[in-house]
């Protein structure tokens, strides 16, 4: 059984000095490499956890080619171990279809990494759409993960606890609202979107998705989607984020279905790697959807 890893994380020195929060072992790629030795993980996808870096840096653009730099010199090293997630400089709109070239065909990057939003935009904003016109022609995969920095909610609830837990997943929940009502979900069918942690709270809302929007468009109060929310949200993909709880995945299995699922550890966040496999290996399904999350679904995202 091939083990992939589609949500890990490394920080170069120069960002970690930068930012709050991180320490020295968020880039430390030894301790990746033992860990995926010692798990039978065969490659990990290396994405951007986002930070506050940019503001001692002076720009997302600085950030941008300090990470993307970096990253490349660990492709460049362990090609057959890690797969980068380039970051966009969306600071400068116009430099974003660039980086994106020079880090697919100069870096060696096969994929983007965004976070769920920026200083409140969040990835339906216009700003974003050459860089999904770009992805789906060139079948780049887009990792998104949750923004930590003023993520929704952080106007009215700064704590340190209640950040995490509940704030950043609602970014990611949002943010893939905003891409349903803003017709992204259904003008870019071919757009692989691979969303942190199930996306969110998305597959506890499947339901109150569908049930509201028949409510509502029996009065024409919303717009018509052209089908129910959720044939255009199970398309999406989404990591597992190194969870181990049944009852989440069992919601993901209902939405999205196994072959849009992605097995991640969420590493070096989450330490319990092997107990996140061994939620995996203990759902009650196929042992051909088992293999599909833990690595065959994501080695078919990334044409490994």
């Amino acid at each position: 059984m091939k083990i992939i890893d589609s949500h890990s994380h490394w920080l170069p020195d120069e960002i970690i000095s930068n930012a709050h929060f991180y320490h020295k072992g968020w880039g430390d790629i030894e301790a990746n490499l033992k860990l995926m030795q010692d798990a039978g993980i065969e490659r990990s996808v290396l994405s951007y956890p986002t930070s506050d870096a940019h503001l001692k840096l002076g720009s997302i653009s600085q950030v941008a080619r300090t990470y993307n730099d970096n990253v490349a010199e660990i492709l460049k090293e362990y090609p057959d171990k890690f797969v980068g997630a380039a970051i966009l400089p969306v600071d400068n709109i116009k430099g974003m279809p660039a980086e994106i070239k020079r880090a697919t065909e100069e870096l060696g990057f096969k994929a983007l990494s965004l976070a769920s939003s920026y200083n409140g935009k969040f990835l339906d904003d216009e700003m974003f759409l050459p860089v999904y016109k770009v992805a789906q022609e060139k079948n780049i995969p887009i990792f998104v993960h949750a923004q930590i920095v003023n993520p929704i909610g952080f106007d009215r609830v700064k704590d340190p606890l209640l950040m995490p837990v509940i704030e950043f997943i609602f970014d990611i929940t949002m943010s893939i609202g905003k891409l349903l009502m803003a017709d992204v979900l259904r003008d870019y069918p071919d757009l692989k979107f691979v969303f942190a942690n199930f996306g969110g709270a998305i597959g506890f809302l499947q339901h109150r998705f569908d049930a509201t929007y028949q409510m509502l468009r029996g009065i024409n109060f919303v717009k018509d989607l052209g089908g129910n929310p959720s044939e255009y949200l199970k398309n999406i993909y989404v990591d597992t984020g190194g969870d181990k709880v049944k009852t989440n995945f069992l919601l993901a299995l209902d939405l999205f279905g196994p072959k849009h699922i992605l097995w991640g550890s969420d590493w070096p966040a989450k330490k319990d790697v092997a107990g996140s496999l061994d939620a995996v290996k203990g759902l009650e399904i196929s042992q051909d959807d088992k293999s599909a999350i833990l690595g065959g679904n994501i080695a078919s995202i990334l044409n490994l």
